[in-house]
Protein backbone atom coordinates (compact mmCIF):
# COMPACT_ATOMS: atom_id res chain seq x y z
CA UNK A 1 0.00 0.00 0.00
CA UNK A 2 1.34 3.50 -0.80
CA UNK A 3 2.53 5.48 2.20
CA UNK A 4 0.01 7.82 3.79
CA UNK A 5 1.33 11.35 3.68
CA UNK A 6 1.43 13.94 6.44
CA UNK A 7 -0.44 16.67 4.60
CA UNK A 8 -1.47 19.27 7.17
CA UNK A 9 0.21 22.67 7.51
CA UNK A 10 2.07 23.02 10.86
CA UNK A 11 1.26 26.14 12.87
CA UNK A 12 4.81 27.47 12.39
CA UNK A 13 3.75 28.22 8.81
CA UNK A 14 0.42 29.87 9.70
CA UNK A 15 0.03 33.61 9.22
CA UNK A 16 -2.54 33.88 12.03
CA UNK A 17 -3.01 32.13 15.35
CA UNK A 18 -5.87 29.66 15.65
CA UNK A 19 -9.29 30.95 16.70
CA UNK A 20 -11.11 29.23 19.55
CA UNK A 21 -14.88 29.34 19.05
CA UNK A 22 -16.54 28.09 22.24
CA UNK A 23 -20.11 26.77 22.34
CA UNK A 24 -22.00 26.89 25.63
CA UNK A 25 -25.60 26.15 24.63
CA UNK A 26 -27.19 23.05 23.00
CA UNK A 27 -26.49 23.24 19.27
CA UNK A 28 -27.51 20.89 16.42
CA UNK A 29 -24.43 19.36 14.82
CA UNK A 30 -25.84 18.90 11.30
CA UNK A 31 -28.27 20.63 8.99
CA UNK A 32 -31.10 18.48 7.55
CA UNK A 33 -29.09 18.08 4.33
CA UNK A 34 -26.15 16.61 6.24
CA UNK A 35 -23.88 19.64 6.05
CA UNK A 36 -22.01 20.65 9.17
CA UNK A 37 -23.64 23.39 11.23
CA UNK A 38 -21.36 23.73 14.28
CA UNK A 39 -17.58 24.27 14.21
CA UNK A 40 -15.73 24.81 17.45
CA UNK A 41 -15.29 23.44 20.98
CA UNK A 42 -17.10 23.11 24.31
CA UNK A 43 -16.40 22.20 27.94
CA UNK A 44 -19.26 19.67 27.79
CA UNK A 45 -20.77 18.01 24.77
CA UNK A 46 -23.46 20.52 23.79
CA UNK A 47 -23.54 19.32 20.17
CA UNK A 48 -26.71 17.40 19.30
CA UNK A 49 -25.75 14.43 17.13
CA UNK A 50 -28.37 12.72 14.97
CA UNK A 51 -26.83 9.90 12.95
CA UNK A 52 -29.82 9.84 10.56
CA UNK A 53 -28.78 13.26 9.26
CA UNK A 54 -25.55 11.85 7.86
CA UNK A 55 -26.39 11.78 4.15
CA UNK A 56 -23.42 12.04 1.82
CA UNK A 57 -20.61 9.62 2.55
CA UNK A 58 -22.69 7.59 4.97
CA UNK A 59 -20.19 4.73 4.67
CA UNK A 60 -17.64 7.08 6.27
CA UNK A 61 -19.78 7.52 9.40
CA UNK A 62 -17.90 6.12 12.39
CA UNK A 63 -18.83 5.95 16.06
CA UNK A 64 -16.59 4.78 18.87
CA UNK A 65 -16.14 4.64 22.65
CA UNK A 66 -12.47 4.14 23.52
CA UNK A 67 -10.99 3.93 27.03
CA UNK A 68 -7.27 3.84 27.92
CA UNK A 69 -6.40 2.87 31.51
CA UNK A 70 -2.77 3.06 32.65
CA UNK A 71 -0.78 2.94 35.86
CA UNK A 72 2.69 3.37 34.35
CA UNK A 73 3.28 -0.35 34.07
CA UNK A 74 0.21 -1.80 32.35
CA UNK A 75 -2.21 -0.44 29.76
CA UNK A 76 -5.80 -1.66 29.50
CA UNK A 77 -7.80 -0.72 26.41
CA UNK A 78 -11.56 -1.24 26.37
CA UNK A 79 -13.29 -0.17 23.19
CA UNK A 80 -16.31 -0.33 20.93
CA UNK A 81 -16.48 0.90 17.35
CA UNK A 82 -19.16 1.01 14.67
CA UNK A 83 -17.73 1.95 11.27
CA UNK A 84 -21.11 1.60 9.54
CA UNK A 85 -20.26 -1.54 7.60
CA UNK A 86 -19.69 -3.30 10.92
CA UNK A 87 -17.62 -3.01 14.05
CA UNK A 88 -16.21 -4.64 17.16
CA UNK A 89 -15.95 -4.68 20.94
CA UNK A 90 -12.63 -5.54 22.58
CA UNK A 91 -10.40 -5.52 25.65
CA UNK A 92 -6.60 -5.61 25.49
CA UNK A 93 -3.97 -5.66 28.24
CA UNK A 94 -0.37 -4.70 27.42
CA UNK A 95 2.68 -4.82 29.68
CA UNK A 96 4.30 -1.46 28.87
CA UNK A 97 7.52 -2.32 30.70
CA UNK A 98 8.10 -5.54 28.76
CA UNK A 99 6.37 -4.58 25.51
CA UNK A 100 4.22 -7.70 25.76
CA UNK A 101 0.52 -8.12 24.96
CA UNK A 102 -1.00 -10.20 27.76
CA UNK A 103 -4.34 -10.73 25.99
CA UNK A 104 -6.22 -9.11 23.13
CA UNK A 105 -9.80 -10.34 22.97
CA UNK A 106 -12.49 -9.02 20.66
CA UNK A 107 -15.64 -9.87 18.72
CA UNK A 108 -16.82 -8.40 15.43
CA UNK A 109 -20.16 -7.72 13.79
CA UNK A 110 -21.44 -6.81 10.33
CA UNK A 111 -23.93 -4.01 9.68
CA UNK A 112 -23.97 -0.38 10.77
CA UNK A 113 -27.39 -0.35 12.46
CA UNK A 114 -27.05 -3.49 14.53
CA UNK A 115 -25.28 -1.90 17.53
CA UNK A 116 -25.90 1.84 17.84
CA UNK A 117 -24.05 3.57 20.71
CA UNK A 118 -25.47 6.55 22.65
CA UNK A 119 -25.45 9.97 20.99
CA UNK A 120 -23.44 11.61 23.80
CA UNK A 121 -20.43 10.36 25.69
CA UNK A 122 -20.60 12.59 28.76
CA UNK A 123 -24.31 12.30 29.61
CA UNK A 124 -25.81 9.50 31.73
CA UNK A 125 -26.39 6.48 29.48
CA UNK A 126 -26.02 2.74 29.31
CA UNK A 127 -24.80 0.71 26.35
CA UNK A 128 -24.74 -3.06 26.68
CA UNK A 129 -25.08 -6.12 24.51
CA UNK A 130 -23.58 -9.33 23.23
CA UNK A 131 -21.46 -9.46 20.08
CA UNK A 132 -20.61 -13.00 19.11
CA UNK A 133 -19.30 -14.58 22.29
CA UNK A 134 -18.39 -11.26 23.89
CA UNK A 135 -20.54 -9.57 26.52
CA UNK A 136 -20.14 -5.88 27.32
CA UNK A 137 -21.80 -3.26 29.51
CA UNK A 138 -20.72 0.41 29.45
CA UNK A 139 -22.58 2.70 31.87
CA UNK A 140 -22.13 6.41 32.57
CA UNK A 141 -23.61 8.04 35.66
CA UNK A 142 -23.18 11.54 37.03
CA UNK A 143 -20.27 10.60 39.31
CA UNK A 144 -18.80 7.48 37.72
CA UNK A 145 -18.36 5.31 34.64
CA UNK A 146 -18.29 1.53 34.73
CA UNK A 147 -17.16 -0.89 32.04
CA UNK A 148 -17.58 -4.64 31.84
CA UNK A 149 -16.23 -7.02 29.20
CA UNK A 150 -16.18 -10.82 29.05
CA UNK A 151 -15.12 -13.27 26.35
CA UNK A 152 -13.46 -16.66 25.95
CA UNK A 153 -10.04 -16.09 24.37
CA UNK A 154 -7.58 -18.83 23.39
CA UNK A 155 -9.40 -21.27 25.64
CA UNK A 156 -9.29 -18.98 28.67
CA UNK A 157 -11.83 -16.52 30.03
CA UNK A 158 -11.02 -12.83 29.66
CA UNK A 159 -13.01 -10.66 32.03
CA UNK A 160 -12.47 -7.06 33.01
CA UNK A 161 -14.33 -4.64 35.23
CA UNK A 162 -13.51 -0.93 35.34
CA UNK A 163 -14.79 1.84 37.62
CA UNK A 164 -13.86 5.49 36.98
CA UNK A 165 -14.56 8.45 39.24
CA UNK A 166 -16.07 11.60 37.69
CA UNK A 167 -15.37 14.42 40.18
CA UNK A 168 -18.22 16.88 40.67
CA UNK A 169 -18.23 19.56 37.96
CA UNK A 170 -15.54 17.89 35.87
CA UNK A 171 -15.20 19.42 32.41
CA UNK A 172 -14.03 17.76 29.22
CA UNK A 173 -13.06 19.05 25.81
CA UNK A 174 -15.46 18.35 22.97
CA UNK A 175 -14.46 19.57 19.52
CA UNK A 176 -16.06 19.64 16.09
CA UNK A 177 -13.55 19.99 13.27
CA UNK A 178 -14.66 20.32 9.63
CA UNK A 179 -12.84 19.18 6.51
CA UNK A 180 -12.35 21.81 3.81
CA UNK A 181 -12.72 19.16 1.12
CA UNK A 182 -16.40 18.50 1.86
CA UNK A 183 -18.98 20.41 3.98
CA UNK A 184 -20.63 17.13 5.03
CA UNK A 185 -17.46 15.72 6.60
CA UNK A 186 -16.47 16.41 10.20
CA UNK A 187 -14.62 15.03 13.21
CA UNK A 188 -16.40 15.32 16.58
CA UNK A 189 -14.79 13.90 19.70
CA UNK A 190 -15.07 14.21 23.46
CA UNK A 191 -11.86 13.70 25.43
CA UNK A 192 -12.06 13.17 29.18
CA UNK A 193 -8.91 12.63 31.23
CA UNK A 194 -8.04 12.65 34.95
CA UNK A 195 -10.56 10.02 36.01
CA UNK A 196 -9.10 7.99 38.94
CA UNK A 197 -9.72 4.38 38.03
CA UNK A 198 -9.92 0.97 39.66
CA UNK A 199 -9.95 -2.06 37.36
CA UNK A 200 -9.48 -5.80 37.42
CA UNK A 201 -8.34 -7.76 34.37
CA UNK A 202 -8.50 -11.56 34.41
CA UNK A 203 -7.16 -13.92 31.79
CA UNK A 204 -7.48 -17.49 33.00
CA UNK A 205 -5.43 -17.62 36.23
CA UNK A 206 -3.70 -14.30 35.49
CA UNK A 207 -5.10 -11.32 37.42
CA UNK A 208 -3.98 -7.69 37.33
CA UNK A 209 -5.37 -4.90 39.51
CA UNK A 210 -5.38 -1.17 38.77
CA UNK A 211 -5.90 1.06 41.83
CA UNK A 212 -7.14 4.64 42.07
CA UNK A 213 -3.96 5.76 43.84
CA UNK A 214 -1.95 5.58 40.62
CA UNK A 215 -4.32 4.63 37.77
CA UNK A 216 -6.27 6.93 35.48
CA UNK A 217 -8.51 6.58 32.47
CA UNK A 218 -8.57 8.73 29.34
CA UNK A 219 -11.78 8.51 27.33
CA UNK A 220 -11.79 9.08 23.58
CA UNK A 221 -15.41 9.26 22.37
CA UNK A 222 -15.98 9.91 18.67
CA UNK A 223 -18.85 10.46 16.25
CA UNK A 224 -17.36 11.35 12.86
CA UNK A 225 -17.89 11.39 9.12
CA UNK A 226 -14.41 11.60 7.68
CA UNK A 227 -12.51 11.92 4.48
CA UNK A 228 -10.83 8.67 3.42
CA UNK A 229 -7.17 9.51 4.07
CA UNK A 230 -5.93 11.36 7.12
CA UNK A 231 -3.23 11.70 9.76
CA UNK A 232 -3.52 12.63 13.42
CA UNK A 233 -1.54 13.04 16.61
CA UNK A 234 -3.12 12.41 20.02
CA UNK A 235 -1.46 12.94 23.38
CA UNK A 236 -3.01 12.57 26.82
CA UNK A 237 -1.87 12.63 30.43
CA UNK A 238 -3.41 12.25 33.90
CA UNK A 239 -1.75 12.45 37.31
CA UNK A 240 -1.77 14.10 40.71
CA UNK A 241 0.37 17.21 41.28
CA UNK A 242 1.32 18.20 44.83
CA UNK A 243 1.64 21.92 45.56
CA UNK A 244 3.99 23.67 48.02
CA UNK A 245 1.45 23.22 50.84
CA UNK A 246 1.17 19.49 50.24
CA UNK A 247 -2.24 19.64 48.56
CA UNK A 248 -2.94 17.21 45.71
CA UNK A 249 -4.46 18.42 42.45
CA UNK A 250 -5.78 16.42 39.52
CA UNK A 251 -3.74 17.43 36.47
CA UNK A 252 -3.70 16.35 32.86
CA UNK A 253 -3.66 17.53 29.31
CA UNK A 254 -5.22 16.79 25.94
CA UNK A 255 -3.35 17.49 22.71
CA UNK A 256 -4.70 16.39 19.36
CA UNK A 257 -3.73 17.95 16.08
CA UNK A 258 -3.46 17.53 12.29
CA UNK A 259 -7.14 16.52 11.92
CA UNK A 260 -9.20 18.61 9.54
CA UNK A 261 -9.59 22.39 9.61
CA UNK A 262 -8.46 23.84 12.95
CA UNK A 263 -9.36 27.45 12.13
CA UNK A 264 -12.34 27.42 14.55
CA UNK A 265 -10.85 25.34 17.35
CA UNK A 266 -8.01 23.09 18.37
CA UNK A 267 -8.34 19.98 20.52
CA UNK A 268 -5.86 21.23 23.09
CA UNK A 269 -6.26 21.99 26.79
CA UNK A 270 -4.94 21.55 30.30
CA UNK A 271 -7.12 19.82 32.90
CA UNK A 272 -6.58 21.13 36.43
CA UNK A 273 -8.84 20.22 39.36
CA UNK A 274 -11.57 19.26 36.89
CA UNK A 275 -11.54 22.50 34.91
CA UNK A 276 -10.44 23.08 31.32
CA UNK A 277 -7.73 25.67 30.60
CA UNK A 278 -7.80 26.22 26.84
CA UNK A 279 -4.70 26.99 24.82
CA UNK A 280 -3.86 27.13 21.13
CA UNK A 281 -2.49 24.86 18.43
CA UNK A 282 0.44 22.53 19.12
CA UNK A 283 2.98 20.79 16.97
CA UNK A 284 6.04 18.60 17.42
CA UNK A 285 9.23 20.54 16.74
CA UNK A 286 10.72 17.75 14.62
CA UNK A 287 8.45 15.42 12.65
CA UNK A 288 9.21 12.01 14.24
CA UNK A 289 8.73 9.83 11.16
CA UNK A 290 11.06 6.80 11.48
CA UNK A 291 12.59 8.40 14.60
CA UNK A 292 9.78 7.68 17.02
CA UNK A 293 12.08 6.75 19.92
CA UNK A 294 13.96 10.05 19.83
CA UNK A 295 12.74 12.92 22.09
CA UNK A 296 9.57 14.73 21.01
CA UNK A 297 9.52 18.45 21.81
CA UNK A 298 5.90 19.61 21.65
CA UNK A 299 5.09 23.31 21.87
CA UNK A 300 2.00 25.46 21.48
CA UNK A 301 1.68 28.58 19.37
CA UNK A 302 0.87 30.70 22.44
CA UNK A 303 3.72 29.31 24.55
CA UNK A 304 1.42 27.85 27.19
CA UNK A 305 2.43 24.24 26.49
CA UNK A 306 6.14 23.49 26.37
CA UNK A 307 6.93 19.83 26.95
CA UNK A 308 9.46 17.23 25.87
CA UNK A 309 8.66 13.51 25.85
CA UNK A 310 11.54 11.05 26.15
CA UNK A 311 10.12 7.80 24.71
CA UNK A 312 10.32 4.51 26.58
CA UNK A 313 8.03 2.26 24.49
CA UNK A 314 6.50 2.26 21.00
CA UNK A 315 3.17 0.45 21.24
CA UNK A 316 3.02 -0.01 17.45
CA UNK A 317 0.18 -1.58 15.51
CA UNK A 318 -0.44 -1.68 11.77
CA UNK A 319 -3.73 -3.07 10.49
CA UNK A 320 -3.82 -3.27 6.70
CA UNK A 321 -7.02 -4.67 5.22
CA UNK A 322 -6.23 -3.65 1.61
CA UNK A 323 -9.13 -1.24 1.16
CA UNK A 324 -8.09 0.55 4.34
CA UNK A 325 -5.30 0.85 6.84
CA UNK A 326 -4.56 2.11 10.36
CA UNK A 327 -0.88 2.47 11.19
CA UNK A 328 -0.41 3.67 14.78
CA UNK A 329 2.75 4.48 16.73
CA UNK A 330 1.50 5.05 20.28
CA UNK A 331 4.58 6.31 22.07
CA UNK A 332 4.78 6.18 25.85
CA UNK A 333 7.45 8.17 27.62
CA UNK A 334 8.56 10.56 30.35
CA UNK A 335 7.45 14.18 29.97
CA UNK A 336 9.20 17.28 31.33
CA UNK A 337 8.53 20.97 30.82
CA UNK A 338 5.94 23.56 31.81
CA UNK A 339 2.33 24.54 31.15
CA UNK A 340 0.45 27.76 31.89
CA UNK A 341 -3.07 27.98 33.31
CA UNK A 342 -5.67 30.58 32.29
CA UNK A 343 -4.72 32.90 35.17
CA UNK A 344 -1.05 32.89 34.17
CA UNK A 345 0.09 30.36 36.77
CA UNK A 346 2.96 28.31 35.38
CA UNK A 347 3.21 24.67 36.45
CA UNK A 348 6.53 22.85 36.24
CA UNK A 349 6.01 19.25 35.13
CA UNK A 350 8.66 16.69 36.04
CA UNK A 351 8.92 13.02 35.05
CA UNK A 352 5.27 12.61 34.04
CA UNK A 353 4.42 9.27 32.39
CA UNK A 354 2.11 9.81 29.40
CA UNK A 355 1.73 9.08 25.70
CA UNK A 356 1.48 10.71 22.31
CA UNK A 357 0.57 8.76 19.20
CA UNK A 358 1.06 9.31 15.50
CA UNK A 359 -1.58 7.62 13.34
CA UNK A 360 -1.93 7.23 9.58
CA UNK A 361 -5.37 6.24 8.36
CA UNK A 362 -7.07 5.11 5.20
CA UNK A 363 -10.55 4.08 6.32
Amino acid sequence: MPEIKRTYVPFTEWTEKSKQTEYTEPTPLLNPDGTLLAKGWARKNVFEYDRTKVKKGIISRKEWDFYTITDGRMQLLVSFANINIGGYVAAKLTDLAQGEVIADAGSYFVGGNKFVPPAKGDAPNRFKGKIGKAEFDFETKKTERTLFFKKLHKGKQVECTVQMDIPDGMENITTVLPFKEDPTRYFMTTKQACMPTAATFRFGDFVYEFTKENSFCAMDWGRVNTIHEMVWYWGSASTYLTDADGNKHLFGFEITWAIGDESNATETCIFYDGKVHKFGAVDVETFPKDRFMEPWKIISEDGRFNMTMTPTFDNHSDVDFKVGRMNCHQIYGIWNGDVTLDDGTKLEIKDLFAFCEYVENKW
